[in-house]
């Protein structure tokens, strides 16, 4: 139960009903925070199971979608902790954070080149310039090359050189702070989903599993009250009979393995001569896969038109680095591609307030990683989510805990 919140809040009837359609992260955080303020809420989702890219695979190996953290520096930890709901986490022990591997000129070292880390103290990166140009100035090539192929672990992009110098730098920054922000839902996303969607029911939200909303339905529910849409752009797009909802996002090749356990193995390794990142996650949750086995998940970005077996050669390339014999110790094997499913990429001149508008008229509103929100990866979610609902319940939405900890966006920003 959330500390200092009611079991089930009670509904407010000048309040109007809310429809969420998506239950993901920013749909189950958009249902938490209106019913929290006393809505009625109805959540529909159209899969049999909450979570959206949150959710965590069943059987012996627990994977997520791609890597997935959950970063502490952000407001949507603070908020979760407040509400008791983050699940047990787990962070990167010393001993651990010591077996990080970079690779660079073709040769796997164990600590970063100083230069990176000068280069993360600046604070000052323009909108409008690309970060390889920025960075360039700021440091030389060699480490403005290294800073934007580091970022991809959070960025999820082919170049994020090309990118908006502060839009990569943030997430420079973010991803090689120390101690590091970064921390693992124990037993993945799914625990923290769970705590979630229990304390979603326990509001009073009604839950529509299995339940895909087409336009007309859409349409339907606003005329009964708002709508926040916390889907993809592109379900959102036909959702919204919106062809012009878009932004650009990553592509990128995703590959779980499980290898037998050796001692020795990297924690994690990151490559600084292209984007691309490898991550041992039972190092700081056994639980993910059997006894005696290492979950891998790794996660290396495609070009437009590029194979996914390019990028996959990339990796096997790093595994043999980082670690040497995998082959034979392989006892299973995931891949994927992500397509515009990581989040938004913001290019030079443009940032998180040119995005998507939250506010779509006629009551309805927009939630998602693509929108116009800050933060970074899940952190635009979770921002969008509270907007979301500060817009559509007015000031009740955004004055019972539900917003961010800096306060509701500036309507000029929530564009």
């Amino acid at each position: 139960m959330a500390h200092g919140h009611p079991a089930h809040a009670p509904h407010l009837p000048h309040l109007p009903h809310l429809t969420v359609v998506g239950g993901g992260f920013g749909g189950l955080t958009a249902a938490l925070a209106a019913a929290e303020a006393g809505a009625e809420v109805t959540l529909y989702e159209a899969h049999g199971a909450l979570g959206g890219r949150a959710r965590t695979a069943e059987g012996p190996y627990r994977t997520n979608e791609g890597p997935h953290a959950l970063y502490n520096g952000g407001p949507h930890w603070r908020w979760l902790k407040r509400r008791g709901l983050l699940p047990p986490m787990a962070r990167i022990p010393v001993a651990e954070g010591l077996r990080a591997r970079y690779h660079q000129g073709g040769a796997l070292r164990r600590t970063p080149p100083p230069g990176l880390l000068r280069l993360r103290r600046r604070r000052d990166a323009p909108v409008g310039a690309p970060y390889l140009e920025w960075a360039t100035a700021q440091l030389g090539e060699d480490t403005a090359r290294a800073a934007a192929n580091f970022a991809a672990v959070a960025t999820f992009h082919h170049a994020p050189g090309e990118l908006s110098a502060a839009f990569t730098h943030e997430r420079m920054r973010r991803a090689s702070k120390l101690p590091p922000e970064a921390h693992y839902p124990r037993g993945g996303w799914s625990a923290l989903v769970e705590r979630m969607a229990g304390r979603v029911r326990e509001l009073g939200v009604r839950v529509e599993l299995g339940a895909r909303l087409d336009a007309d339905a859409l349409a339907e529910a606003a005329r009964r009250g708002p709508v926040v849409v916390a889907t993809s752009l592109a379900a959102a797009r036909a959702l919204l009979d919106d062809p012009a909802l878009s932004w650009p996002s990553g592509r990128t090749a995703l590959l779980d393995l499980a290898l037998e356990a050796r001692s020795g193995d990297a924690f994690v390794v990151s490559d600084l001569d292209a984007p691309g990142w490898i991550e041992r996650f039972t190092a700081t949750d056994a639980s993910l896969a059997p006894a005696g086995q290492s979950l891998l998940q790794a996660q290396f970005p495609l070009a437009p038109g590029e194979p996914r077996s390019a990028a996959l050669a990339r990796a096997e390339r790093l595994l043999d680095l980082g670690f040497p014999g995998w082959r034979s110790r392989v006892v299973h094997r995931t891949e994927a591609t992500a397509d515009a499913r990581t989040g938004a990429v913001d290019v030079p001149g443009t940032s998180w307030r040119d995005r998507p508008a939250i506010d779509r008229g006629a009551g309805r509103y927009l939630v998602g990683d693509q929108v116009a929100a800050p933060g970074v990866l899940s952190e635009v979610a979770f921002a969008s989510a509270l907007e979301a609902v500060r817009l559509a319940l007015g000031e009740r939405g955004g004055g019972t805990g539900t917003g961010s900890p800096g306060g509701s966006l500036p309507r000029s920003r929530a564009r």
